[in-house]
């Protein structure tokens, strides 16, 4: 039997692979690579050749999730699967692992940085003090936005948790949603569902290229969030419930949020 190894590239650019996870790379057999699920905004596919010094394939959603071609692979070869962040972050790799197992082989993870953690720290605030995630996706063209993503918000806000909000890319066609969409997309399920989750006085963050040498982060209103300029992605946000005074003065101080978020929270 051979061997599958996830292996985490961090959440910006080639740079950020564990040297643990460069050697295993350099010593796989085959290394395959998915760029759907997350993306490394700072890095080509060849950046991370080079990185590594060899070739890597990217697979499609398709040849991950159905053909399974890693797992295929690994039943006679030492394959290293690469993916943008922490490897078990994304269910799919999580269910490719269980498949890999029921075969018979051998699998390992390699971590590396995720943005379940980066954000938290970039923001300083509390990272035991966020609930579910939720995703914005692309709204479908027979449909508006679906209103799972605003129902997990506020279920979180009614428990003073806060949410983070990963927005829609794909990666193959080079559309990746901004703050700007992202808030958008916030405003128009409050205008349809209409329970006042977010409102003018919601505070809000988004975040631009977390991970690099130069992120930006702003936390502020809804409308505030539209003015700024956040520059290339990739981008996120973060809703916020209740707020520690620590997590405040964080807030003020190291994202630019107005001063006035003393006296409401």
């Amino acid at each position: 039997m051979g061997e599958l190894i996830f292996i985490g590239l961090g959440l910006y650019d080639e740079k950020d692979i564990s040297v643990k996870g460069l050697e295993a790379a350099r010593n796989a057999d085959k290394v395959y690579s998915e760029f759907y699920t997350s993306d490394l905004a700072g890095s080509t596919l060849e950046d991370v050749e080079k990185q590594i010094g060899c070739g890597v394939k990217r697979l499609s959603r398709e040849e991950v999730e159905n053909e399974a071609l890693p797992l295929k692979d690994a039943l006679d070869k030492k394959v290293a699967f690469l993916t943008a962040g922490d490897p078990m972050a994304a269910t799919t790799h999580v269910d490719l692992r269980l498949r890999a197992e029921k075969e018979g082989v051998t699998t390992s993870m390699i971590h590396s940085s995720s943005i379940f953690s980066a954000v938290p720290s970039l923001l300083g605030v509390q990272h035991y003090k966020f609930g579910r995630t939720v995703t914005l996706p692309y709204p479908k063209e027979d449909r508006d936005y679906p209103v799972s993503p605003y129902k997990n918000i506020s279920e979180n806000k009614e428990r003073g948790l806060h949410t983070l909000v990963l927005l829609d890319i794909n990666s193959e066609d080079g559309e990746y949603m901004d703050v700007n969409e992202g808030v958008e997309a916030l405003m128009a399920l409050e205008k349809r569902s209409k329970a006042d989750v977010i409102t003018e006085d919601t505070l809000l963050a988004g975040l631009a290229r977390v991970g690099s040498s130069d992120p930006d982060i702003k936390a502020g209103g809804p409308k505030e969030l539209l003015k700024h300029d956040f520059g290339p992605g990739l981008h996120c946000m973060v809703v916020f419930g209740s707020l520690h005074f620590m997590e405040i003065d964080s807030l003020v101080q190291l994202a630019d949020a107005p001063e006035e978020i003393k006296e409401r929270f």
